[in-house]
């Protein structure tokens, strides 16, 4: 049996951090922490979770495409929040798009828990990737709820529940502690 406090301090400090540049993740760390992602729980063995590896130039073509969908919507970013979340993403140097793989044929297990097995891979894999010093972003923003721009994507609504991107690099600034509740709060008698 492993027993590692460490690690599991690590796990407690983790907090998301949307400031990171290169480098990103070597070929080899991705993919040890991808491995890491599908060994979350899945009932069935449906296997749900689906990443897209965007890099280099495909960051900044993700990133057009998400922002004109963005403008010509009916909910287009304010000129500063544009300009900011371009300048974002502009240092960015790997984006993972996460998507949940619906098979409707399949009526034994609800959808909810091929989302949730989808949410855990994602978690298993933002852990790994902290605990190899990178920081990692789950956003849902931009054009994460348009239709058009998640099957530009590769990501059809009618096969896939797409889920939006993890933004992965090195940390800018050392990644900031949140003042966390004590789980005590959250225990039911």
């Amino acid at each position: 049996m492993i027993k590692n406090i460490d690690m599991v301090n690590a796990l407690i400090a983790r907090n998301s951090m949307k400031l990171v540049t290169a480098p990103a993740p070597s070929d080899e760390e991705l993919a040890k922490a991808l491995q890491a992602a599908v060994a979350a729980p899945d009932h069935g063995n449906l296997t749900p979770w689906r990443f897209k590896i965007i890099r280099g130039e495909g960051i900044q073509q993700f990133a057009d495409l998400a922002f004109r969908i963005r403008q010509e919507s009916d909910e287009p970013f304010t000129e500063d929040k544009l300009a900011a979340s371009k300048a974002w993403l502009s240092e960015v140097p790997l984006i993972i798009a996460l998507g949940c793989k619906m098979d409707y044929s399949n009526t034994k297990i609800p959808e909810d828990e091929r989302i949730i097995a989808t949410g855990c891979a994602v978690m298993n894999l933002m852990n790994a990737l902290h605990l190899m010093g990178y920081g990692t972003f789950w956003s849902t923003g931009i054009a994460t709820y348009f239709e058009e721009f998640q099957t530009a994507i590769g990501f059809d609504p009618l096969e896939y529940r797409f889920m939006g991107f993890l933004a992965v690099g090195t940390p800018k600034m050392p990644i900031p502690q949140k003042n966390r509740k004590s789980y005590t709060e959250f225990l039911i008698d």
